[in-house]
């Protein structure tokens, strides 16, 4: 696990020195190996959304989890893998001056551009914090809303990370968090892929499996706010599959896709309430 987080955190280290078009033109934003590839796989468009700062957009989504985590004024909200800030500012539009937004991420280059973002913008009230999502450097009980976008797949151990999300939670708050997720087996080379790794896909559960570890953690109401499929182009997978491995992957049914789930915490502690 340690070796992932390490080969994560160098990859997205180099990402944070990258422009948002050098990063939709390689693998997944994932940082060169697929240089060339004009392709935007996973990230959305924030442009039309309030709050956007395109100084801190990297192009690494693969969802808009603001638009559905119904954050209001006032309210403290986390972002989990809060890379260059983007998502964080757009919740602060929401929360206004009145509430808190927390940014976490693990990578010294990424905090200290979303710190020079967040001065040029003369935001006090967002605040990153360099740490592991699997042991948030923040108290018990403290967020009203959680988000994250395109990071719990690279998180190795997924149970411990969601159950750092009940933690930090308020009780009766909840997250909206967008993330990829599969249906179907991956081909061994891919999985093999560090680069596919960082790239947002070899790091990726199953659907079912990552509906179960929320509900496991004890949380309810869980919805599936948005679904799409990603289609990674043949020039990028041929970089890791020959010509027949190509072939029985896109023969075998196995689908990738972009989720946006929301879940609250149960006031009981449990996913039945």
């Amino acid at each position: 696990m340690e070796d992932i987080k390490k080969m994560v955190k160098q990859k997205y280290g180099q990402i944070a020195l990258q422009t948002k078009k050098q990063n939709e033109t390689s693998c997944c934003g994932e940082g060169g190996s697929c240089s060339g590839v004009d392709y935007t796989i996973f990230s959305e468009d924030y442009k039309n959304l309030k709050g956007y700062n395109p100084d801190a957009d990297l192009g690494l989504g693969c969802g808009l989890p603001t638009q559905f985590a119904e954050i209001h004024e006032g309210d403290t909200v986390i972002d989990l893998g809060s890379g260059a800030g983007n998502d964080c500012f757009i919740a602060r539009e929401l929360t206004g001056a009145e509430g808190t937004v927390i940014g976490i991420d693990m990578t010294e280059a990424m905090i200290e551009k979303a710190n020079e973002n967040t001065k040029k913008l003369g935001f006090t009230n967002v605040h990153f914090r360099m740490g592991d999502i699997e042991k948030m450097p923040v108290t018990a009980n403290k967020a009203d809303v959680v988000i994250s976008n395109c990071v719990l797949n690279l998180v190795p151990d997924k149970e411990q990370a969601f159950a750092e999300i009940y933690r930090v939670l308020k009780q009766d708050g909840h997250f909206s968090i967008s993330d990829v997720v599969l249906q179907g087996s991956l081909p061994e080379p891919l999985i093999e892929a560090a680069e596919m790794y960082s790239g947002c896909v070899t790091g990726a559960i199953q659907k079912e499996e990552y509906i179960h570890i929320i509900r496991n953690a004890g949380f309810s109401n869980i919805q599936i706010q948005k679904e799409k499929e990603i289609h990674i182009p043949d020039e990028i997978l041929l970089n890791y599959l020959n010509e027949q491995e190509l072939k029985d992957f896109r023969g075998s049914g196995t689908g990738i896709f972009s989720i946006t789930v929301y879940a609250k915490k149960s006031a009981c502690g449990c996913a039945e309430c």
